[in-house]
């Protein structure tokens, strides 16, 4: 990869970005809007003696699931229009490389994951008073590299994809699994041994796991760098199939 291409790259997808009002509202306002109605589901929900509250533990976990099914959408429909127009193919005829293209979007959207979490952890921490054992920023962080997971998943099926119809349809096979077996609904320990190897192979599994820890500890966790380092390795690792099997064109 040339770093000064990766940034032309990044300032580029930034820039269309910005001046798509649409999808703006829909990283900044969106996470915000749902994270109320979390709150009111659940403000008055009861809790065992010294667990935390449900809306606490619910709240944490969204504020990393919102960047992952946002970018996961914005990101593969973006890169359809990109083969769809022409634009990808017109893309590689310069000097940008297929690797730099797809790490350009990592950042871009990334970067907007970051903002969208931030915006969405205020409205939690200031607004309803989610309260977490560790520091708000290592829940941004989390959320952060989710995002990316998210947009390297989204830039992989995409390659699949011949239509935006058929880019939302692969929301139900890699998003929805990953939420029912992240932990959320029945902790990863109770379930039937076959459903714990599935989790253990998801990498929003972990991240999950890394929230809970900064919920449960004041401090760092070695657990929690683990999984953020699971998580951005399964990025990494998403990106590069992304671009083993990127298409200039759908045909």
């Amino acid at each position: 990869m040339n770093g000064r291409i990766l940034a032309a790259t990044t300032g580029r997808i930034l820039r269309q970005l910005r001046h798509d009002r649409r999808t703006v509202a829909l990283l900044v306002v969106v996470p915000s809007v749902l994270l109320t109605l979390v709150y009111f589901m659940y403000v008055d929900q009861p809790a065992p003696p010294g667990a935390p509250g449900t809306f606490d533990r619910v709240a944490l976990i969204m504020l990393g699931f919102f960047p992952f099914i946002i970018m996961f959408l914005v990101t593969s429909i973006a890169m359809l229009r990109e083969r769809t127009t022409g634009t990808l193919e017109r893309l590689l005829t310069t000097p940008l490389g297929k690797l730099d293209l797809l790490f350009g979007y990592g950042i871009a959207f990334g970067l907007a994951g970051v903002l969208q979490s931030t915006v969405a952890s205020i409205v939690a921490y200031r607004v309803f008073g989610l309260e977490t054992a560790g520091s708000a920023w290592l829940v941004v962080l989390i959320a952060g590299v989710n995002a990316v997971l998210a947009v390297a998943l989204g830039l992989f099926c995409s390659a699949f994809a011949r239509t935006e119809f058929q880019a939302v349809q692969f929301m139900p096979v890699v998003v929805a699994p990953q939420l029912l077996l992240c932990g959320l609904f029945v902790p990863r320990d109770q379930m039937a041994g076959w459903l714990q190897a599935v989790s253990d192979a998801l990498p929003l599994s972990y991240a999950v796991e890394a929230l809970q820890e900064v919920g449960a500890h004041a401090e760092p966790t070695g657990t929690m760098w683990r999984d953020v380092a699971i998580v951005a390795g399964a990025a990494v690792a998403a990106l590069v199939l992304a671009a083993a099997t990127l298409r200039r064109r759908s045909g």
